[in-house]
């Protein structure tokens, strides 16, 4: 555990309320970008985005000071945010999603590295990108906005999705795969058309 975690969970430990508000200090933008990557709507991220912190307020309220000191925060905050989108797609009727905005996605890509992050520096680059994200299946868009859109660990992936890291670790890869041959369809259907 990092030192920002192992601060933040003694300060849970210690201190409930004052450690909640710097958990939400320091993991909402991470909750909100997840929540906003797989609903495809910034007022359905938020309003997601409170019920995953309000439900991490009340189950911590439940914990002992010991079970908040041993909390890996980040990776369960997100396997919260991760049930309240499924909670919410299995009780409504789904809707396609809508890309977001350009301006809105560009500041929710936190990697860094080569592969989705280089190809959204265009803004029509970053448009398809969101598109094509949002075309995939809930069950490859998770994992694939988990790790390269929050940037977390295929351990903290797998720990979020509740299964073995070489299975997170393959949910990435299909969801990866598949985003590559949506943006490929895409471009091949620009060349027929333009």
């Amino acid at each position: 555990m990092d030192d920002v975690a192992e601060q933040l969970t003694e300060l849970l430990a210690a201190d409930l309320d004052g450690g909640f508000t710097e958990l939400v200090r320091v993991h909402a933008r991470a909750v909100h970008a997840f929540l906003l990557r797989v609903s495809g709507s910034p007022a359905e991220a938020d309003d997601l985005g409170q019920d995953a912190f309000l439900r991490a307020y009340v189950a911590l309220q439940g914990y002992s000071p010991e079970r908040r000191r041993e909390l890996r925060p980040r990776a369960w905050l997100m396997t919260i945010a991760a049930n309240v989108w499924r909670n919410h797609v299995r009780g409504s009727v789904r809707r396609p999603v809508s890309p977001v905005p350009v301006e809105e996605a560009a500041a929710t890509w936190s990697d860094t590295a080569p592969g989705p992050a280089e190809r959204a520096e265009h803004g029509e680059d970053r448009d398809r990108l969101v598109a094509a994200l949002s075309e995939l299946p809930d069950h490859h868009r998770v994992p694939v906005v988990l790790r390269h859109v929050i940037g977390l660990s295929y351990a903290e992936v797998a720990q979020v999705q509740g299964c073995p890291v070489g299975t997170a670790k393959a949910q990435v890869s299909r969801g990866m795969g598949d985003l590559r041959r949506l943006l490929g369809a895409q471009e091949d259907l620009k060349e027929v058309t333009g």
